[in-house]
């Protein structure tokens, strides 16, 4: 007769959190300040039986800690963990409910929603001060011991000035997709499909940033409504991707691994967004599911006069309390397996304000910046902010320290209101320039603005052409969602329309913010899908909407076709010109040890811009002298000289082409003349020529030698 498994059981360690599999058994281990005890609950291979309930031995520094011998991986668990229910403490323990291990690397099963899943009796009078005693394990996931990972990782190491971003999403991009196998679409596999990475890589993008793939819960709203949590900003597991997106149930971390590592074959870069500002498990009246059980005084932010009820900066309920120093252990861990074990090479952090924000407020000395910026492998990648939140003092673009990048949100709607015709010239300006009245300080490069005119939250690109107003009846909340502010034009006709001269407009349109987007200084971001003008129908919170409103359509015709080559022109001109993508900040002052401007700005006239023509100019250029100083050391540089000219306004504008030093002004692009390519380049005009540029039109000129003359 074999001897049970808590008869064999040992004391362990409290180094490493989660469970760990050395070979011959299992290290348990996990933090709790509160808790008076833990248990491990082991189940049979459906998940459905629990099969022995084992007491963690040890209690050492908060954390609680034992060995169990044969246990190999592929076993299911979870834990319940004991201690005092006392909401109005900030106390919300309950063995009755097993819970998810915050380190776990997989997950078996499928939420289930039930009230069971629930601390308190749901529906009862004293709300969640009641206890609920019923067990919730047939409805929640079960966590999986998994092997670990020792394989090596080769990353592509792009520099942050070459970096163009690419955000899409592992489903929406691949579950139409005609060269994906059937069977792989949706998932982490059909992404690494060498067709979809082919054509990616074939734009000139160099880093894929997907949304949300750690593991998430649908939320029981949603799923009333017949739909699913499909952007994945409702994290549960912060180890564990989404099983949902994994053709290989069994093991979806090794899927994962596979597909990062196919993309840096591909000399392609994987960002993650990443949601450490709350979880699934909601305010009071939310799930236990986790954090909330194990100890919710440390895990979470509560308000500090009434214990009872948490801090929501985020709008989701709960907020991660990241002045916990185990908060932030947990967050740093999470981070370094993504980076050490999978491979990924970089994050953007939702509501990143939350995650420096200390009880006064705003710090960028906080404890997680910190941690950030001194280990040695997150301060090696790439770390992206979205910069607000709703919390107090939420608006922090251009405010996070060295080394990080920042969604810039006033360059997207900057430009979005320059091109429909509402600001002018003098707003733009510092936005084509990486923002320097946010950015230049501290030592800050120009890479740290992250600019963007679409995303996945908002209307794509070419539905910002198409609708003047949100369209999203189908999430089921009377179009009360979403934002209302999106700086859009229908240019006549809301949605579709057969007016070819609309149509030509709006084209056009979509083809001037993609310019403008790529040729700015700093890190432009795509959204996947906009270079070929992808619709949602003016859907601008598609959040919950796994369906067609939300799957890439691969049925590309025209104009489609010659916007992916008009984009993809436009991104192999940044690369060929670093003056488009330089690190250091260009100015418009006088360098007088290189006795050269970097950059002038011209009026339509040809000569420099007046200040008075600042706040009424639509029509105006910018002149980047590729002598400009590219480093700290005082020395010209050797790129072209480029001159971008941009009109937001309706009609044609004669712009004389400006002297400068050297030759020709050879044409390279013209957004009246998409389908020109490389011929338009043959295009070459005299300094001091006028040219006719078209209403609503981007141009970019190269300033050629002078052909040298022949002597006699």
């Amino acid at each position: 007769m074999s001897i049970p498994l808590k008869k064999r059981l040992k004391e362990g360690s409290a180094h490493e959190l989660g469970a760990i599999w050395d070979g011959a058994g299992v290290n348990f281990a996990i933090f709790s300040a509160n808790a008076t005890a833990v248990e491990v609950c082991l189940f049979d291979k459906s998940g459905t039986t629990e099969i022995e309930r084992i007491r963690l031995p040890e209690y050492t520094d908060q954390v609680f800690h034992g060995w169990i011998p044969e246990i190999y991986p592929g076993q299911l668990y979870g834990y319940r963990v004991h201690g005092p229910y006392e909401p109005e403490a900030g106390h919300r323990f309950n063995p009755n409910k097993l819970l998810l291990d915050p380190y776990a690397r997989a997950y078996h099963g499928e939420l289930v929603w039930n009230p069971a899943l629930f601390g308190y009796k749901v529906g009862h009078p004293d709300a969640d001060l009641s206890f609920d005693d019923r067990d919730s394990a047939p409805f929640i996931p079960k966590c999986v011991i998994t092997r670990p990972v020792q394989d090596p990782i080769q990353r592509p190491r792009i520099r942050w000035s070459d970096t163009v971003i690419y955000e899409t999403h592992v489903k929406g991009y691949t579950q139409r997709h005609p060269d994906v196998p059937e069977g792989l679409r949706g998932t982490y596999t059909g992404l690494a499909t060498r067709a979809v990475i082919d054509r990616i890589k074939s734009l000139g993008v160099t880093s894929v940033e997907l949304l949300p793939t750690q593991s998430f819960f649908d939320e029981a709203y949603v799923e009333e409504r017949g739909l699913r949590n499909f952007w994945g900003y409702n994290t549960i597991g912060f180890f564990a991707p989404e099983t949902r997106y994994a053709a290989d149930k069994d093991d979806p971390a090794a899927e994962f691994r596979r597909m990062v590592a196919s993309f840096h074959n591909a000399g392609l870069e994987i960002i993650m967004d990443v949601v450490y500002n709350h979880t699934a498990e909601g305010n009071e009246l939310g799930p236990t599911l986790s954090f909330k059980g194990i100890d919710n005084l440390s895990y979470y932010r509560l308000i500090p006069e009434n214990l009872r009820y948490y801090i929501n900066d985020t709008g989701t309920g709960n907020t991660f309390n990241l002045s916990n120093l185990n908060a932030i252990r947990f967050v740093a861990d999470s981070l370094r397996y993504w980076v050490n074990d999978i491979g990924v090479d970089g994050f953007r952090f939702d509501l990143g304000t939350i995650l420096a924000r200390e009880k006064q407020g705003f710090d960028t000395e906080s404890g997680f910046l910190r941690v950030c910026g001194q280990d040695p492998a997150l301060n090696a990648v790439k770390l992206i902010a979205e910069p607000w939140d709703i919390g107090p003092g939420g608006y922090q673009v251009g405010h996070f320290p060295p080394g990080w990048a920042e969604w810039n949100d006033m360059f997207r709607d900057t430009v979005r209101d320059f091109w429909r015709g509402k600001i002018r010239a003098g707003a733009l300006a510092p936005r084509l320039l990486g923002s320097p009245d946010r950015f230049n300080h501290s030592g800050r490069q120009a890479w740290a603005s992250v600019n963007f005119i679409t995303a996945h939250d908002g209307f794509t690109l070419a539905d910002l052409t198409r609708y003047e107003a949100k369209h999203n009846e189908a999430n089921g909340e009377d179009n009360k969602d979403g934002n209302s502010d999106n700086r859009s034009s229908n240019y006549g006709v809301e949605g579709l329309t057969d007016d070819p001269k609309i149509n030509a407009l709006r084209e056009r349109q979509m083809r001037n913010m993609m310019a403008t987007l790529i040729f700015s200084q700093g890190t432009p971001m795509i959204l996947a899908g906009d270079e070929f003008g992808r619709t949602q129908d003016g859907n601008n919170n598609a959040y919950c909407q796994d369906n067609e409103i939300s799957w890439v359509n691969w049925d590309i015709k025209e104009p489609g076709e010659s916007l992916i080559a008009f984009t993809t022109r436009l991104l192999a001109l940044r690369r060929r010109f670093p003056i488009l993508h330089r690190s250091r900040f260009l100015t418009e002052a006088y360098n007088e040890a290189l006795d050269i401007k970097e950059l002038t700005w011209l009026s339509a006239g040809g000569g420099e811009m007046a200040e008075q023509e600042w706040s009424a100019a639509q029509c105006f250029g910018l002149k980047l002298d590729g002598r400009a100083q590219p480093s700290g050391i005082v020395k010209r540089g050797g790129d072209a000289t480029l001159l971008m000219v941009l009109n937001s306004w309706e009609d044609v504008v004669h712009f004389t082409l400006p002297d400068a030093d050297g030759g020709k002004w050879k044409l390279l692009i013209d957004s009246n003349q998409p389908d020109e390519g490389e011929a338009i380049e043959e295009n070459q005009f005299d300094q001091g020529v006028v040219y006719e540029v078209t209403g609503h039109s981007f141009l970019l000129f190269e300033l050629c030698a002078a052909a040298a003359v022949p002597a006699e």
